[in-house]
């Protein structure tokens, strides 16, 4: 039975739920969107495509990518180089490929099992072999074979020479690089002046030679000793070499993937290369670059040598260990996270933002809010995107402008953005500490962006920035992975050899980093100082979110971690937990349906349980002192945050929350339309152990209620009255309000040139305390109309359309198609 029959029937004993977990693997549908895959048999063809498979790859471990290349290694040696080999101008590493490259039947290179995990010791390290397998199996990078037996996919067979640090074959080197003459050249210094008439046979005669491994161990031991050097580098990999010992055809600067090479006049000055460049030992691949044909290497590599995988990372050692007490500072920032998101949010609620025309939050607005939620400009930026992400705001165009006529409608102005707080911001806002820093932390785990990194330092940073970092997620996810793995009671150093072994841990984790950290092809690590600063910037944000402590992972970071390995990044911009419900507990809740996705709804349960139970109950009373401050221990309650945010201004914060009341932070809780009895009576049923309000407080706010209201704001365009002749004299002479240009028509009266709503701030700004009268007598509270963006995330199932037009009769998400294959063969 061929591969793809195979694959085809055991796709079809697969649950709707394992089958949509591979598709998303895989990104399906997306890739529907172009061959429309509606059987399994179309599935599986697309299964076993270098694209679907090398995704697939990069979506594990480096301890699952070298299990698999070492199986493809031993393919190679058993079945011997794929027939057509690999692409000339193709690269040289599986996630570097994206298209079909030859037709190899992975059911005629099947190797045994049990020859696999002999590499394994019996114990744990043989348990681990047998789970890898299992786990590749589930992912279809093992495909269905007969039992015992273990079968590849074809990209993996393509590239198994690569995999193990092998060069292309010889035939296809020679043909690549030389014309005739050249050839003929190498044949002669092998085999003597007129050993082959024809390029064919002096081309068959070297690949016969170099294909007899005694042969080549005979020609190398009496090559002088710098060729020697220069093979014991390039026999155990990679087979790629530096040289100048060719020339292109075409010209000096020439090396095009069909450019054919000669060899340099006077040689290149190194005689172990041009010894083994003479005999064919060192072919050119392109401009000043040679490569070490599959047969020499294989030939000169020590026989009966026995792969050793390592399925797991090596453990990390620049570590410290952790104080006591460690996990609470976690906790603390974890809510001192929450609290200061609620004020920066509850700040842009209070007044809405522009966004620019060219994109994000001027400086300018950004400075307000951080000043408004006593924040950092950093802190404020990250809080606002995450909040974006999240769906707690969102963009809301203003009311379109009016259209005009003729030639002057394609000038129309477009209409303003604003930043407004979405339908989900008042749920949010009334929900505890734990609640507020779930949607934020789900957010946070699948954006595509280090939002607080900024390379360029000419660069002004900006608020509500668009994602557009692939690499990020892979990043988190390394480095929460790589953490996950600390011996308990230690934690990371933060130094350069702490955060040079973290990236090499997380790109172990993450495979995809190879590609940021590898310059030369070989997958090594190399330096990059911006890989570094994003990485530094991606343990800020986690310790300021009270995932990481200490360099360790702290309870919450362990959940997130299990949210990003469930999948969750799969589906941005859908943020699965976002929308959960804050004040529901347990598996309801969850904001959507992931009855499809067990694993996702489990993941989300999971980080909510670690934030409740790491979070403190929030205190919902305070103590009340004479110097007229308010403190509360640990985080506030939203009402009672409320509650002295109305009547007083945040002094300072840490353990415990600390309110300055004012006579003037008084007159702002009057104007909004609190009175002195009730500011009274809530302060009191808030004290702790219910204890009266000091009398200084008391006299603070009976005394601003007694003089408020005083002077009054009469509806009309625009008359100032107050029963106090001296006060209205006072202000009609008052050098700060000559812009309203005020007229005193009677002993009580003024009128001014300004509307009401410019006379009151005017007047507030002055030093008074007015309030607003309508025309019946009344006094009208100023109260800012709630305004809220109507704009939500998509969901799970909406998110994977929003790439492009939906196509018709390919389902929307990996789920949708999952059920669709079922229903069809079922």
């Amino acid at each position: 039975m061929n591969a793809r029959t195979a694959l085809e029937k055991w796709l079809g004993t697969l649950d709707q739920e394992r089958l949509t977990a591979l598709l998303e693997e895989r990104d399906l549908p997306l890739a529907a969107e172009y061959q429309r895959i509606t059987t399994f048999r179309e599935l599986a063809e697309h299964l076993l495509t270098d694209a679907s498979v090398a995704r697939g790859l990069m979506a594990g471990t480096a301890g699952e990518l070298e299990l698999l290349a070492s199986i493809a290694a031993l393919a190679l040696e058993r079945h011997g180089p794929v027939a057509g080999g690999e692409a000339e101008d193709g690269p040289r590493y599986p996630w570097q490929h994206q298209r079909p490259m030859a037709a190899v039947e992975p059911a005629q290179r099947l190797v045994a099992e049990k020859d696999v995990l002999g590499w394994f010791a019996p114990g744990e390290k043989r348990r681990q072999a047998e789970a890898a397998l299992a786990r590749l199996r589930e992912r279809a990078l093992l495909l269905p074979a007969a039992k015992g037996k273990l079968a590849l996919p074809p990209l993996l067979h393509v590239r198994a020479a690569g995999f193990d640090g092998y060069g292309r074959t010889a035939g296809r080197l020679l043909t690549a690089g030389y014309n005739a003459p050249e050839v003929k050249r190498i044949a002669e210094t092998l085999f003597g002046e007129g050993a082959a008439r024809t390029r064919d046979q002096a081309q068959e005669l070297i690949t016969g030679l170099l294909a007899d491994p005694a042969r080549v161990r005979a020609l190398v031991a009496g090559a002088p000793p710098r060729a020697q050097e220069l093979l014991d580098h390039l026999v155990p990999g990679p087979p790629l070499l530096r040289t100048h010992c060719f020339v292109s055809r075409y010209g000096e600067q020439y090396g095009g993937t069909d450019s054919k090479y000669l060899f340099r006049g006077g040689g290149s000055g190194d005689e172990g290369t041009d010894w083994l460049a003479a005999r064919g030992l060192l072919i050119p691949a392109g401009l000043d670059l040679a490569e070490l044909p599959y047969e020499v290497a294989r030939a000169l590599r020590p026989e009966g040598a026995v792969p050793c995988p390592r399925l797991e990372p090596e453990p990390l050692t620049a570590t410290a260990p952790l104080p006591a007490g460690w996990n609470g500072q976690g906790s603390t920032a974890a809510a001192a996270a929450s609290w200061r998101a609620e004020l920066v949010l509850r700040a842009l609620a209070a007044q809405p933002v522009a966004i620019r025309k060219a994109g994000g939050i001027a400086v300018r607005d950004t400075r307000r809010l951080a000043k408004e939620a006593g924040a950092s400009e950093d802190d404020t930026r990250l809080w606002l995107d995450l909040a974006v992400n999240a769906g707690l705001a969102a963009p809301q165009d203003e009311a379109p402008a009016p259209a005009a006529r003729g030639r002057r409608r394609q000038n129309a102005p477009k209409p303003a953005a604003r930043l407004l707080p979405s339908s989900r911001y008042d749920a949010w806002a009334a929900a505890p500490a734990a609640g507020k820093l779930l949607p934020l932390l789900a957010a946070w785990a699948v954006v595509p962006e280090v939002l607080s990194h900024w390379p360029d330092p000419d660069e002004t940073p900006v608020a509500l920035i668009s994602p557009q970092d692939e690499d990020a997620v892979a990043l988190r996810t390394g480095v929460l992975r790589a953490l996950a793995t600390l011996p308990e009671g230690r934690g990371l150093t933060t130094d350069p050899r702490g955060y040079a072994e973290l990236l090499d841990r997380a790109a172990w984790c993450r495979p995809t980093l190879r590609g940021l950290l590898a310059g030369d092809g070989t997958g090594a690590l190399i330096g990059g100082d911006d890989l570094t600063g994003r990485l530094m910037a991606t343990l800020d944000e986690a310790a300021m979110l009270g995932l990481v402590a200490h360099g360790a992972l702290t309870a919450t970071g362990r959940a997130l971690c299990g949210l990003l390995e469930a999948g969750a990044a799969h589906h941005y911009p859908a943020v699965p937990g976002a929308g959960a419900d804050p004040a529901a507990r347990g598996a309801e809740g969850l904001g959507e349906d992931l009855s499809a996705r067990p694993a996702l709804a489990a993941a989300v349960t999971a980080l909510r349980e670690a934030l409740y139970s790491t979070l403190p109950t929030p205190s919902t009373t305070a103590r009340f002192q004479s110097d007229l401050t308010a403190t509360v221990t640990g985080a506030p309650a939203p009402g009672l945050a409320e509650l002295l945010s109305a009547v007083g201004d945040i002094e300072s914060e840490g353990h415990a929350v600390v309110w300055r009341i004012s006579a003037a932070s008084v007159r702002r809780a009057l104007d909004a339309g609190w009175s002195a009895d009730e500011l009274v009576g809530r302060l009191t049923e808030v004290s702790e152990r219910d204890t009266p309000l000091p009398q200084p407080l008391s006299y603070t706010i009976k005394d601003t209620a007694r003089t408020h209201g005083q002077l009054r704001v009469v509806r009309s365009a625009c008359c100032i009255r107050s029963d106090d002749t001296g006060l209205i004299a006072e202000v009609a002479h008052a050098r700060g309000l000559a812009k309203l240009r005020l007229r005193r028509i009677a002993p009580t009266v003024l009128i001014s040139t300004a509307p009401p709503e410019e006379t009151l701030t005017a007047l507030r700004a002055a030093g008074y305390a007015p309030t607003q009268e309508a025309e019946t007598g009344t006094t009208i509270v100023d109260r800012t109309p709630t305004e809220r963006a109507d704009s939500l995330p998509p969901t799970l199932d909406q998110a994977h359309s929003l790439y492009g037009e939906p196509v018709r009769g390919v389902p929307a998400s990996a789920h949708a198609l999952a059920a669709a294959l079922v229903t069809t063969t079922g």
